[in-house]
């Protein structure tokens, strides 16, 4: 399962830094107000007449027209309201670009593409074929978020008139996406760059993992000093945290701490986050008790760090003593006691944060059914389903995840299967994981396999948990060439390493069917030394099938790549002795003693 709660919780304010600004009335405008849901439209009418390219669009002066506009946009949803632009454009109506603005920017929170695209539709109908470059910023926010950079691009290359954020923005757009290359080139294009220009290639590297470039991007950043902001740091602590470089982790610190923004609540807590995922709990809880300012983030960050470390007296303990908190920190204490196998203690926190009127969101469920699984509470974990089924509450793929999972648990593979079957559209791999490692689990081989196939064929690219999986349902169904197929076609099909975890399994499978001595070549021409994990796999087949000749080859091959491990010696005695080579046993005892 994946663990989603403390991930979630996690501070990466680096994707917020690049919204479109908002615009606001003037002073002597007459301002309207039509709120939508979650949001308010606020819209002015000048008393100066607004150029517009189509003299069929006028201006919403008139009470008549503001009227209409008002009983259109105050709908129930996003589609009603998108919908409602055709009806105004066959009145000859247009709204201001910051109304069109506030639709587009909400379309990109949502990632709602056929609305974004409706918005872009009533544009060219009503004489923007070529929007002005507020209206254009936003497209291009608009369509990436909803990953279509091709239309991005396209809105970029119409513009008259781009500015740095325009520039900016295509630039995010491309490292959000993971497209460094794109990006990378746009960067180099760029006529004028700024902090942001920077601070989104650090930032893209680093989550893309591609660490090397985004150290080195930050270095030449450094070098120039230039103007930074609390955005700056994101990116090289996002490094820092993926290679467990600690150093590197107190190097930017001190650099926070020169230039003065360790007073800045985001990058302390940035720093508290980083510190915790290195392991240095101890350096994280330090820093936290020196900021002069903590909000609810800042409490919630280290509640997480606590947590990812299965300390559960000091994540209570902290917990109780934030001054507020919100759905995350309650989600991050109900998934610290339902990781350390507390399931009970975690719904008794559930309650609590319904009884405190707290809103659980998505990954607060996720944390309560991993709860259920793991004291195979079938009725709660029931109840908790059928909660979100009679709220209408959609869920995502990772609370999905977890209903599968919880029924799997319980003993309930069908009720698991018929949740996962009725799931519309399947592309998380976590998912299908899932799914898969049940079948495994339950020596349903044949089945985990065809589940492999269907995955492909949905266009769910596997990863390596995703071989671990199948990799055990060969073993455990005894499949043989299956298995030896699907690990070479790991490398060569998929673009997937193998790892430790693989090559045990490999282990397993040819030591069950008796081929020795391809177990012996593959812990030869491993990239790495092999791990305790895969010797444990290989010697504990020996044991079991009394295999002599193999386990001294094995003990051999462990004797010269870690010749102070106990384990060959361990494996040779127990061989000897199982066979009643008692002269034999002594001697190894004798030298390892």
């Amino acid at each position: 399962m994946r663990a989603a709660g403390a991930e979630q919780c996690a501070v990466d304010p680096y994707w917020f830094e690049h919204d479109p600004p908002s615009m606001v009335a003037g002073a002597d405008d007459e301002v309207v107000q039509v709120t939508l849901a979650s949001f308010t439209f606020t819209w002015s009418f000048s008393p100066m007449p607004m150029p517009m390219p189509s003299p069929s669009f006028p201006t919403l002066k008139s009470p008549h027209n503001i009227c209409i506009v008002k009983s259109l946009l105050s709908k129930s949803s996003l589609s009603d309201v998108v919908s409602s632009l055709d009806l105004l454009r066959l009145k000859g109506i247009r709204l201001p670009s910051h109304i069109l603005a506030t639709l587009l920017r909400h379309c990109s929170k949502t990632r709602s593409f056929r609305e974004g695209k409706l918005i872009h539709l009533h544009l060219k109908l009503t004489g923007f074929k070529r929007p002005p470059t507020l209206l254009a910023n936003h497209l291009i926010s608009m369509y990436f978020s909803c990953g279509d950079f091709v239309l991005a691009r396209q809105v970029f290359d119409k513009m008259d008139n781009t500015n740095l954020f325009t520039w900016n923005n295509m630039l995010s757009g491309y490292a959000k996406l993971g497209m460094m290359k794109q990006a990378r080139n746009f960067f180099y294009r760029m006529p004028h760059k700024d902090h942001v220009s920077w601070n989104s290639m650090v930032s893209g590297y680093a989550h893309c993992g591609r660490l090397n470039e985004a150290l080195r991007f930050y270095r030449q950043f450094r070098r120039l000093s230039a103007r930074y902001n609390e955005f700056s740091f994101a990116g090289v602590l996002i490094v820092s945290v993926k290679l467990k470089e600690f150093e590197l982790c107190r190097q930017v610190h001190g650099q926070v701490l020169v230039i003065g923004f360790l007073s800045n609540v985001v990058i302390s807590s940035l720093i508290v986050d980083a510190y915790a995922k290195c392991g240095k709990m101890e350096d994280a809880r330090r820093l936290f008790d020196d900021m002069p300012m903590r909000d609810v983030r800042a409490w919630t960050t280290l509640v997480s760090g606590y947590v990812a470390w299965g300390d559960m007296e000091s994540t209570a303990e902290l917990f109780s003593q934030m001054p507020k908190s919100n759905s995350c920190s309650w989600t991050s204490l109900i998934r610290c006691y339902s990781r350390n196998s507390k399931g009970h203690e975690a719904l008794r926190v559930f309650r609590e944060m319904i009884q405190h009127q707290v809103r659980p969101d998505q990954f607060t469920f996720s944390a309560c059914l991993l709860a259920c699984a793991t004291i195979a509470s079938l009725k709660y974990g029931k109840q908790i389903h059928a909660f979100l089924v009679r709220n209408s509450i959609k869920p995502n793929s990772i609370v999905i995840s977890a209903i599968v999972d919880m029924y799997l648990k319980c003993g309930r593979l069908e009720t698991a299967r018929r949740v996962f079957n009725f799931t519309g559209i399947k592309q998380d791999v976590v998912l299908w994981n899932t799914i898969i490692s049940a079948l495994a689990h339950y020596g349903y081989g044949i089945e985990a396999i065809m589940m492999l196939y269907n995955m492909l064929r949905s266009g769910v690219k596997p990863n390596r948990t995703t071989f671990v999986a199948i990799l055990n349902a060969c073993f455990h169904s005894g499949l043989v060439q299956e298995g030896l197929h699907l690990f070479k076609s790991m490398t060569s099909e998929h673009g997937v390493v193998p790892d430790q975890e693989h090559y045990a399994c490999l282990t397993n499978i040819l030591g069950q069917a008796g081929c020795f001595n391809e177990s012996v070549k593959d812990l030869k021409v491993m990239d790495s030394k092999p791990s305790d994990h895969v010797w444990n796999s290989s010697t504990g087949l020996c044991r079991m099938l009394g295999n002599i000749n193999h386990g001294r080859e094995v003990a051999v091959l462990l004797i010269k790549l870690q010749p102070q491990s106990s384990v060959a010696y361990e494996l040779l005695s127990s061989i000897y002795a199982a066979h009643g080579k008692r002269e034999l046993v002594e001697k190894i005892r004798h030298i390892f003693g």
